[in-house]
């Protein structure tokens, strides 16, 4: 779209504190591996979905509470151990995030990422990409529309594939008789999915326009506005004998749509729930019939699968035959065949420019079923793939100067959000450029924070004179390559921990050349809290060893996400206990000499047990450090508590709110209303370094030694794992 000459890269964003659907203008996405860069051509607005998203938006925060019980009891419980005032604000912050919405989009192929097979640039195709002029999809969440299949019918085949699944798990065969409950957008089209398997349909619901779609696609109806009773007429429908199955495509919190499901059903009935109701289920309903009932999830196998999605490992078809890209080629040659109809399901039409418009139609509610956005194909395609950087404000002219901090920041996530920029804004810092992957996040940190502009671009902003001071928050596997092409670039770098994730990177990091006075300083915050640097005053006075005890409740995190795998984040010792290495070096004030570690034996059923260790530091001047990380505790105790032992005194911090001395002269106690972990005073000793042109506050040496204790700490427990797994299977 041109506005006054300047292209504009559209994107439907909602936020979910306010409500408000917003057409933003973000910076295009960089093609990463395994992916493909669509332009849209058309999007379908999720009736269900997206109206439930805009609906919460919409609630005030008691009504927001109540729709999410489960998240108030972890914002009860980080209360009680981190205090009111950061949970309160961490809790704003996530609520201010901008979503993006839609899930299903029909585009032309612009660029192909390394390692992606079966796709050309040309090729029109069906993805999960969201409401924006160009997407940024895993290959797996893509699909080709075959040649006779046009762009408005192809772009429902992701919605249409959320009831094939549903389909799928209900195994129909020839003859049998189904109820849909609910006559939504994916309701109507599980109608016809299931009329294809050759099944009888019954559909029920309260709106008598999609029944009388239904009736036209070859359903018999029940109108329940107007009284009709859903389990005489599946009765009727059965012939009395009980229906095979129900698919139940309603959006309500009333559990009456399983209840009445069990009831429709014959003897070993299946029920599918598709859509979203409550789950109070009666035992007596499915007992005596030995009724069988599953969730539904989304498009089907490999969904949120990072190895399917995110890195392209494909499920062999010998032994799953429907993944979810396989089930969008299902809707795909279906439509091909003409054996689905989904022109009849569409009620508006909108261009993206009048979005809000579409939302407002949306939030109507029964006037609206298929809502299809169109994109302007005769735009200058190449202005928006070079549109990789949006302005914020009136950006400097002149380079940054000595005595000058202007921050570039690579990594727009929750950590830069909500915990590095307020403690680096009250530094004398300008913030620059922050860049992200994908666009969003870094045009919502950008705005949130007074950037003056931001980039999916990062060599053009390292590159960039303005800018002299580089921020590297991204995910661990990318922190070596940015620390080395932001100091060659000859910035200042700050990276967040961990410096790196194997000895090849930090070798080549520590062949760098850095200039005179140029900084290169990692995240390690807990040596800057008021309690630690009070700690270290206290502990100086002691010329004999210290013994150190760290105990952190690290709490579970699933072995699928990303911080666990080990070519990504590193696993947690590498990725955060890195932190409490640091904090005991700091403290005993000596280099490390010696590492040893320990972990938990395993468990039938447990992936994950570096995250459940006891690591020990011996120190040259004698001191003994002990650090149990534990990921088994229970998240309403605190996260972390140092001892310290020495010379007939101790020293107690309670997760960093409360210092307690035990036969120090002149100190017993020191309590602050809220926990500090020391962000705010790393930031603004980094920033004063810059500025002052003085050392880093934190040693490089120190940095490289506790990066190799860890690196030793993590070979010994993956040695021995391998060493007890060949014992095993000698």
């Amino acid at each position: 779209m041109e506005t006054n000459g300047s292209t504009i890269m559209n994107q439907i964003l909602q936020n979910l504190k306010t409500g408000a659907t917003e057409i933003a203008d973000i910076p295009c996405p960089q093609v990463r591996s395994g992916h493909l860069l669509i332009q849209t051509r058309m999007s379908v607005v999720s009736a269900g979905t997206e109206r439930m998203l805009v609906e919460f938006g919409k609630a005030n925060l008691l009504e927001k509470a109540k729709q999410q019980p489960d998240k108030v009891k972890q914002v009860i419980d980080k209360i009680k151990t981190d205090g009111l005032a950061p949970t309160l604000e961490a809790v704003r912050t996530k609520l201010d995030q901008p979503l993006a919405l839609g899930y299903s989009n029909v585009g032309t192929v612009l660029e192909v990422g390394r390692g992606v097979e079966g796709f050309a640039v040309g090729d029109r195709v069906i993805s999960n990409g969201p409401h924006a002029e160009i997407v940024h999809v895993p290959k797996h969440l893509c699909a080709k529309i075959p040649d006779g299949v046009d762009d408005e019918e192809a772009a429902f085949t992701v919605i249409a594939s959320i009831g094939l699944q549903g389909i799928r798990l209900a195994n129909p065969t020839l003859g049998e008789t189904f109820v849909v409950t609910g006559l939504g957008l994916i309701g109507l089209i599980t109608v016809q999915l299931l009329r294809a398997h050759g099944c009888r349909v019954l559909g029920a619901d309260f709106d008598p326009g999609k029944l009388q779609i239904a009736k036209s696609l070859g359903a018999e109806i029940v109108d329940l506005s107007k009284g009709e009773d859903p389990l005489a007429a599946a009765r009727t429908f059965s012939k009395g004998r009980g229906v095979d199955g129900v698919l139940i495509t309603a959006s309500t919190k009333s559990s009456e749509p399983v209840h009445q499901a069990a009831h429709m059903c014959r003897k070993r009935g299946r029920i599918v729930l598709v859509g979203v109701t409550g789950l109070e289920l009666s035992r007596a309903d499915f007992y005596e019939k030995e009724l069988s009932f599953q969730v539904s999830c989304s498009y089907g196998p490999g969904r949120y699968d990072a190895e399917y999605e995110e890195k392209g490992q494909d499920y062999p078809v010998g032994f799953v035959r429907w993944t979810e890209q396989r089930n969008f080629e299902a809707i795909l040659d279906m439509l091909a065949d003409g054996k689905l109809h989904l022109k009849s399901l569409i009620t508006h039409r909108f261009p993206i420019g009048q979005a809000v418009e579409a939302y407002e139609v949306l939030g109507q509610g029964k006037s609206s079923l298929g809502i299809i956005l169109h994109y302007d194909q005769k735009q200058n395609v190449q202005a928006l793939l070079n549109r990789k950087t949006v302005e914020l404000s009136l950006a400097p002219a002149e380079e940054a100067r000595t005595g000058e901090a202007s921050v570039g920041i690579i990594g727009a996530g929750n950590y830069t959000n909500q915990v590095l920029l307020p403690a680096l804004k009250q530094t004398k810092a300008s913030l620059h450029t922050i860049a992200s992957s994908g666009g969003v996040n870094g045009l919502h940190v950008g705005r949130r924070h007074g950037f003056v502009q931001t980039t999916t671009d990062t060599g053009a902003m390292l590159a960039d004179p303005a800018i002299n001071t580089i921020f590297v928050t991204t995910r661990h596997n990318t922190h070596a390559r940015y620390v080395e092409e932001a100091v060659k670039a000859g910035k200042h770098v700050f990276v967040e921990k961990p410096l790196c994730l194997n000895r090849n990177e930090l070798q080549d990091i520590q062949n760098l050349r850095l200039r005179p006075k140029q900084i290169l300083m990692v995240g390690f915050n807990r040596r800057f809290s008021p309690f630690t640097v009070k700690m270290k005053q206290l502990l100086d006075t002691v010329k004999e060893p210290k013994t150190l005890i760290m105990t952190v409740n690290a709490g579970d995190i699933p072995a699928e996400h990303w911080t666990q795998d080990p070519e990504v984040g590193g696993g947690r010792i590498l990725g955060e206990a890195c932190h409490f290495v640091d904090t005991l070096r700091f403290l005993v004030g000596h280099p490390i000499t010696e590492v040893t570690s320990h972990t938990v034996g395993r468990q039938p059923g447990v992936k994950i047990i570096e995250d459940k260790a006891t690591i020990t530091l011996r120190f040259e001047d004698g001191s003994l450090g002990t650090v149990h990380y534990f990921a088994n505790g229970h998240k309403s105790y605190p996260k972390e508590r140092i001892e310290v032992f020495t010379a007939g005194k101790i020293l107690e911090l309670n997760n960093f709110k409360e210092l307690r001395g035990y036969g120090w002269n002149g100190f017993t106690k020191m309590k602050l209303w809220s926990q500090d972990k020391g962000h705010k005073q790393e930031m603004k000793a980094f920033v004063d370094a810059v500025l002052n042109g003085s050392d880093s506050p934190i040693p490089l040496s120190e940095i490289y030694e506790v990066t190799e204790a860890c690196l030793d700490i993590v070979e010994q427990m993956r040695e021995r794992e391998q060493q007890r797994r060949q014992a095993e299977y000698a």
